[in-house]
């Protein structure tokens, strides 16, 4: 066979065409007849007039039909078109992680041609969504002069059933035995509807398929019971996508699996190409139908290629399950009333007291000059038994709000519809900015003058200052506003919002493994710990889990990520705002009064509410984008939602910050 190149015209193709050549020669000549057929890619009826001009040049050419008609009878014996048909678009195992891995090899190694795997060959022919396009656009009169040409009959139907007929009954045997083997899989019939179970719909659909393979292929067959059969087999699918969306509920209220509902989505992407297959076999006009199912498959390869679209697509549900979980703790986090700002000022003022030892003992670490990643790992502990103690104290921590009040938040979108709905959240919007300002001015204003006292109760018990002159203006410098300060406080507001992933994650994973069921009721634990002690145990984790999660995670990413972005040369660092003002108060300490003279202090000074903005701006950027993503809210008119939140600014800015005083009735 002569070798041809991309970009030839059709005369080339034409004299070019040997059925007789090798395997991968053959199926070099469709990809470049599919190249030539695309063109540039910019018009759609340019590519469709190609097609024309090819059937235009065959017809003419006897000796060209002739050849055609071998090559594409060697193509449909050697390359089993069911595989394409049944399984092209779905995973080869029931696995996400290992769909991943099949993703990436598509991705990172070339395909070859030299294959008898119909879907192989597909990727290779039609791999751009171009393709689609112009498939769809041929005509009838184009598809059936073209199934004319390949297999000799002059588009004149076969009397018997052909191998089309065959191989779509084929494949929707092999899709239904997927769904069967699926349906029946512990993992999903146990979280199905006691009904669904009950309905067993997945039992008689291996025998509805052979029912419709009989109609079709039985030589006397009628309409009418080929009807019936079809419609049998559509009720009874039908009947296991709702049992399958059965387990979906289950998800509600027992934790998300990312891995089951990945079974679950090619379960249903199953029985939709089933649909379309049974649409092929019925159709009147099956040359039309089947250039609309190869369109659609070529989108399907398009996907096929994403991971992007893997991971969004099996990951959503767990977001938004996070998401939930953490909008049903964020909702503690917002005041709506003066009573609850200034609770909330008090719980953040405890949380500065303690973070002042918190501060004092990192300084400790650093006199112990470890080498960087055991700075790092110790760092981290004293930053998470600090989080952990303010939590079990019932104390705040600032920046850990935004996080949480982020999803709270998405959650009044939903309800923008409603009369009212703009200003109500414009409220929600002016509470939580409140909250905020309530619980870092709380922080801030406690954790400056404590860490100050016990730097100087340190001095006066050991005789020399926490930290030497020289030690205190490092503090300062590595504090400047002018410094990489501000970039360090957007990164660590991204480790504020990873942390809050990572406690609606455990909290998921808790709840899917019904861990705090097993601590209540199994009999080793009950045995060691005793019944009501095991139970004490079981109700505490489930309600603290997801704050033990997220106060360990951050703490230890305080700790450890600027040791191992050192260790790669990125450079990175952390400002944590109640921290960094914690190191303030312990520089200026050491140097006394005289600190008032130095413009570092001061720079340092402007940088710290700045730090506090990002840290907590950047946090609820990410969660709050996380949470619209997970709850589908879209349409939201944004322009109505600025413009309120500006006319509250001008008219109420105070409401912003403080409370507004209820005058009585």
């Amino acid at each position: 066979m002569r070798r041809v190149a991309a970009g030839t015209d059709l005369e080339t193709l034409l004299s070019s065409l040997d059925p007789q050549a090798h395997l991968a020669h053959r199926h070099l000549w469709l990809i470049h007849l599919l190249e030539w057929v695309r063109g540039r890619r910019d018009s759609v009826p340019a590519a469709v007039g190609r097609v024309q001009l090819f059937l235009d040049a065959v017809q003419s050419r006897p000796d060209i039909q002739v050849r055609l008609q071998a090559w594409w009878t060697t193509l449909v014996d050697q390359v089993d078109i069911t595989t394409l048909l049944a399984d092209f678009g779905f995973a080869p195992r029931t696995a996400l992680v290992s769909e991943l891995a099949e993703r990436v090899r598509n991705k990172l190694l070339p395909g070859s041609p030299e294959t008898i795997d119909a879907s192989e060959l597909f990727m290779l022919a039609l791999p751009s969504e171009f393709d689609a396009q112009w498939l769809a656009a041929l005509e009838e009169t184009q598809l059936n002069r073209l199934v004319g040409l390949l297999s000799g009959t002059a588009g004149e139907a076969s009397p018997g059933p052909s191998r089309w007929h065959k191989a779509l009954l084929d494949a929707i045997t092999y899709c239904a035995g997927q769904i069967l083997s699926t349906g029946f899989a512990p993992e999903l019939r146990l979280r199905m509807s006691e009904s669904a179970r009950d309905a067993q719909p997945f039992h008689a659909l291996i025998r509805d398929v052979e029912s419709l393979r009989v109609e079709v292929l039985h030589a006397l067959r009628t309409p009418d019971r080929l009807n019936e059969a079809a419609q049998r087999l559509r009720e009874r699918l039908e009947a296991c996508r709702a049992a399958a969306t059965t387990v979906y509920t289950h998800f509600e209220e027992n934790g998300i699996s990312v891995g089951l509902v990945f079974r679950l989505r090619q379960l249903r992407e199953r029985i939709l190409r089933v649909r379309e297959l049974l649409e092929c076999l019925l159709s009147p006009k099956p040359a039309v139908t089947a250039a609309r199912l190869m369109a659609h498959l070529v989108m399907v390869g398009q996907e096929r290629r994403s991971l992007r679209a893997l991971v969004a697509s099996n990951s959503s549900l767990l977001a938004a399950k996070v998401a939930e979980r953490s909008a049903e703790t964020g909702e503690h986090y917002i005041t709506r009333t003066g009573a609850e700002y200034r609770a909330m000022v008090r719980k953040a003022a405890g949380g500065g007291a303690v973070m002042a030892f918190t501060t004092m003992i990192k300084f400790g670490l650093y006199a112990l000059a470890l080498s960087a990643f055991w700075g790092g790992f110790w760092a981290g502990v004293n930053y998470a038994t600090t989080f952990v103690l303010i939590q079990l104290l019932h104390l705040t921590v600032a920046t850990k709000q935004p996080a949480m009040t982020a999803p709270a938040m998405a959650a009044k979108l939903k309800e923008l519809g409603a009369s009212g709905a703009i200003e109500s959240f414009v409220d929600e919007i002016t509470h939580l900015v409140r909250s905020q300002v309530a619980a870092v001015l709380g922080n801030v204003l406690v954790v400056f003058p404590a860490v100050i006292g016990l730097a100087m109760l340190f001095a006066l018990v050991v005789g020399s200052p926490a930290l030497s002159e020289p030690q205190a203006l490092q503090v300062f410098e590595s504090q400047h506003l002018l410094g990489p300060s501000l970039i360090f406080a957007g990164f660590t507001g991204v480790l504020l919002f990873v942390s809050s992933i990572i406690a609606g994650w455990t909290e998921n994973w808790f709840v899917l493994y019904r861990l705090d069921s097993a601590m209540h009721y199994n009999p080793r634990i009950t045995g060691l710990l005793g019944q009501e002690r095991a139970a004490r145990w079981a109700r505490f984790l489930r309600e603290n889990l997801s704050g033990f999660a997220a106060n360990i995670s951050l703490g230890f990413m305080l700790g450890l990520v600027p040791a191992f972005a050192g260790f790669f040369g990125l450079g990175l660092d952390v400002r944590h705002v109640t921290l960094s003002t914690g190191q303030v108060g312990a520089a200026s300490a050491a140097l006394g009064l005289e600190v008032l003279h130095l413009p570092a202090f001061w720079w340092a000074a402007a940088a710290l509410p700045l730090m506090g903005a990002l840290n907590v701006s950047v946090s609820f950027y990410l969660a709050f984008r996380l949470a619209l993503r997970a709850q589908n809210v879209s349409g939201v008119d944004r322009s109505r939602i600025y413009a309120a939140i500006r006319a509250r600014m001008r008219s109420s800015p105070l409401s912003f910050f403080m409370p507004e005083r209820r005058t009585a009735a």
